[in-house]
């Protein structure tokens, strides 16, 4: 494929969707063809199952089963209509989410069989697998306190998962910080706590290293969720 795939990873509030449209806007001026989606999300149906997946009212008693399986039917969609005709077509895809987030929200934050959910995102992705991750990475504290100044702001009630509790949200770091710690030649991890002027200049540096000198196919590699699990820490 021609094009590039960059996912951005991070836990609530680490400014995932302020980065993408900073890089959006500087490959466009370059006059590359970019296109900026999100999990779930990105096409009709992955929409519809947004709202039941982020709404607390719609997506009361939902389990954590139930939540694996409607993230990757939404993935599923996404990468099929979206994604890789995308990428066939040569451009460049920036999508705030993927498969990351299972591991660190389904895999750690719900506790679920990281065989079972590797078998399940396999066959929601196929072979599309990212060229690049940025990994945003905040405090708990730092991510609580922004998570309060946007509710408080926007005048809007937390989703589903910004409800979870603070045990929940522990859980889900451990699962960042196993994922940063063990794929290193894919996922780049960046302190979100710098301004944003600066987090975007270590955004920059990474895609555009990656612009100079795109990987080949063979160079896609990617552990298993077994081995975070096992390797990383919690």
């Amino acid at each position: 494929m021609g094009g590039l795939f960059v996912t951005f990873e991070g836990t609530e509030g680490s400014g995932k969707s302020t980065q993408i449209q900073l890089l959006a806007n500087r490959l466009i001026d370059l006059n590359r063809v970019v296109l900026t989606l999100r999990e779930p999300g990105g096409t009709n149906i992955s929409e519809q199952i947004r709202h039941i997946f982020k709404n607390k009212d719609v997506g009361a008693g939902m389990f954590p089963e139930t939540e694996l399986l409607l993230i990757n039917a939404s993935r599923a969609q996404l990468v099929r209509e979206v994604i890789r005709p995308a990428l066939c077509a040569g451009k460049i895809v920036l999508c705030d989410r993927y498969f990351d987030s299972t591991i660190a929200y389904q895999v750690y934050g719900r506790d679920l069989n990281p065989d079972q959910a590797q078998r399940i995102i396999d066959f929601a992705i196929g072979e599309t697998r990212p060229d690049l991750t940025l990994l945003l990475q905040i405090p708990l504290e730092v991510s609580e306190a922004r998570r309060l100044s946007r509710s408080t702001a926007s005048g809007e009630n937390d989703d589903r998962l910004e409800s979870e509790n603070r045990a929940f949200f522990e859980r889900v770091q451990q699962g960042y910080d196993a994922i940063a710690a063990n794929t290193a030649t894919r996922v780049r991890t960046i302190d979100a706590t710098q301004s944003v002027e600066q987090v975007h200049a270590e955004v920059w540096r990474w895609v555009e290293a990656l612009l100079c000198s795109p990987p080949t196919t063979g160079e896609r590699a990617w552990k298993t969720i077994g081995e975070y699990r096992t390797e990383g820490p919690g």
